[in-house]
């Protein structure tokens, strides 16, 4: 088809019954092809560029996804470890109980910026899951494949959830009043994240009952803590003589060192991490346009709230130097202080479910993007990776992120791999999410091109760029050296090692596609092309083909743009 040529979306039916059947419609403009398909998800047609993964007509891993379960996807995974361990951690960096109280005003409006992009880029392809997944292969759809094979590689390597099972573990030791060994943290790290991964290999509709239970025990959880502080700070517990003292003159002491600022700022974006997780099971929602834009702000609003009133709770209850000095526990010391020893330990069960529950919401959404990086074609063994055999849940991503997990917990010292892995997650995801914010502007101008109507949702231009100049100053600042020298970093060595780890990470994606795409190719005298592979769980991937080139004509003439064959009656029927 040539760039000249255009065919229209008029027999695409907006709402499809049972007995509507049609084959995708494809278009051209500026050199690109396109393809129109619609899913299962009562959502509209998702347009999109041929090189990406097919729309599943009728997703394998269901339509579980109500906006109960939208809402709690999001609030299990914002409210994880962060709020219980990382307030020591922002306050170091702020230097102020003030600073570190707008820090999570800015945390909020972060969010929902980011929440605004998401639901733009996901207004345009409503039948997808894995959310930035799809965002970048949509924005840069050339060189082909370059971006799917790129965020593949990284996907993997990053797939590991180490610190948040670190912290669970040592929740469980505090639970269990015992002083844990470093073997001792990282073996019951492995055993809690096991336990956890095999709930979502078995059923993901326990997997998202027990998401949903847990979130309301989280927002329990901070509630009592919340009017526990308004307790403290009416004068009416005689173990906090002066439950004021940290916010008279709340500003002293405010940091001026750029490092420790931006640290701060990426641990706050670590608590708020997990805003967009129901954006990655798109294709298990219906309407979820509709569904998503109502429960993802709902849930950071909820959120917001009660992580602000139980920072106070904290300042209320604690001296600022109790503070600094609990490192990940700051939960359990507010406990210790105003219940006593016996009974800390006993509520530390609450942030050992919300750690836990954390990290279900957590691999519940990294295993629908690894699955969608499957689908794209980019991995071998396409089976592995997209199949949903033998539990009807994606089995090949959660042994995927159980292993890396393993790695992480196993490989790096117990004490500051919290805070480096932390650092080192941040980098090539403020990358990627870097160039997806920016790639929104791409998708527009195409669609514009393409004459495609108008989308369900469409964010502020001044929205996009207010987030995307957060993630930018996310991959600065972390190169400003710290006042202290260049070991003084959060994890105690060359402050830039997590940034270096990270632009190597980013290397090794580039390098990937490099090899894949263009030196085997070329030592194989072969051309890569796509087709469409329907598996027997009724699984949609695209399969990568390595056509000989003297059949690469031969090939083209028998397959549409999208991979099909043009022999087949490959129609969809919408259920």
């Amino acid at each position: 088809m040539s760039s000249s040529e255009k065919s229209s979306f008029k027999d695409i039916p907006e709402s499809p019954t049972v007995e509507e059947v049609f084959a995708p419609q494809f278009l051209a403009a500026d050199g690109y092809e396109f393809v129109g398909e619609k899913g299962g998800n009562n959502a509209g047609a998702t347009y999109q560029d041929v090189s990406g993964a097919p729309v599943e007509t009728h997703s394998p891993l269901g339509y579980k996804v109500g906006k109960w379960t939208a809402l709690f996807l999001n609030i299990t995974m914002l409210i994880g470890t962060g709020i219980f361990s990382t307030p020591s951690t922002i306050l170091a960096g702020t230097g102020s109980v003030g600073l570190a109280l707008i820090y999570w005003v800015i945390g909020l409006f972060i969010s929902l910026a980011g929440i605004s992009v998401y639901l733009e880029l996901m207004s345009y392809f409503p039948s997808r899951s894995g959310a930035e997944v799809v965002y970048l292969e949509q924005a840069f759809p050339r060189p082909k494949h370059f971006f799917p094979a790129a965020f593949a590689a990284q996907a993997i390597i990053l797939s590991f959830n180490s610190s948040n099972a670190l912290v669970l573990s040592q929740y469980i030791f505090k639970l269990a009043n015992h002083t844990a060994t470093a073997w001792q943290l990282k073996g019951v790290a492995i055993a809690g994240f096991t336990v956890i991964v095999l709930i979502p290999v078995f059923s993901t509709n326990w997997s998202l009952r027990i998401i949903n239970g847990l979130g309301i025990v989280k927002l329990g959880t901070l509630l009592f803590i919340s009017i526990t502080g308004f307790v403290v700070l009416g004068g009416h517990s005689s173990k906090v003589p002066d439950p004021h003292a940290n916010f008279r003159n709340s500003f002293e002491g405010t940091s001026n060192d750029a490092y420790a600022l931006s640290n701060a700022l990426v641990s706050i974006i670590f608590s708020y991490g997990g805003f967009n997780n129901s954006f990655n099971l798109a294709n298990e929602v219906k309407n979820p346009v509709r569904t998503i834009k109502r429960t993802a702000n709902a849930a950071v609003f909820v959120v917001f709230v009660l992580y602000l009133l139980v920072n106070i709770a904290y300042f209320a209850a604690l001296p600022k130097a109790a503070i600094l000095a609990s490192s990940q526990t700051t939960a359990t010391l507010f406990f210790k202080t105003l219940f006593g020893e016996r009974a800390a330990q006993g509520l530390t069960i609450l942030p050992v479910l919300s750690a836990g529950s954390n990290i279900l919401a957590v691999i519940v959404g990294e295993a629908r993007i690894i699955r969608e990086v499957g689908r794209q074609g980019v991995l071998p063994f396409q089976k592995f990776w997209v199949s949903t055999k033998p539990f009807g849940t994606p089995l090949g991503p959660f042994a995927v992120i159980w292993t890396m997990t393993t790695i992480m917990i196993l490989a790096p010292p117990a004490g500051d791999a919290f805070n480096f892995i932390v650092a080192l997650q941040n980098y090539p995801s403020s990358f990627f999410l870097s160039l997806m914010t920016a790639g929104l502007f791409f998708i527009r101008r195409q669609r514009k091109h393409l004459n495609l109507p108008p989308s369900q949702y469409r964010s502020w231009s001044w929205v996009v760029v207010f987030y995307l100049l957060s993630k930018i100053y996310l991959l600065v600042m972390p190169w400003v050296p710290p006042a202290g020298g260049i070991n003084a970093s959060s994890f105690h060595f060359f402050y830039g090692a997590s940034s270096l780890t990270g632009l190597g990470i980013i290397g090794l994606s580039g390098l990937y596609y490099v090899v894949w795409a263009i030196i085997l190719p070329k030592w194989g005298k072969y051309e890569v092309r796509q087709r469409v592979a329907i598996n027997e769980d009724g699984s949609a991937a695209h399969e990568i083909i390595k056509v000989p080139k003297d059949e690469v004509d031969e090939w083209d003439a028998k397959h549409d743009p999208s991979g099909r064959s043009l022999n087949e009656n490959e129609y969809r029927v919408y259920l």
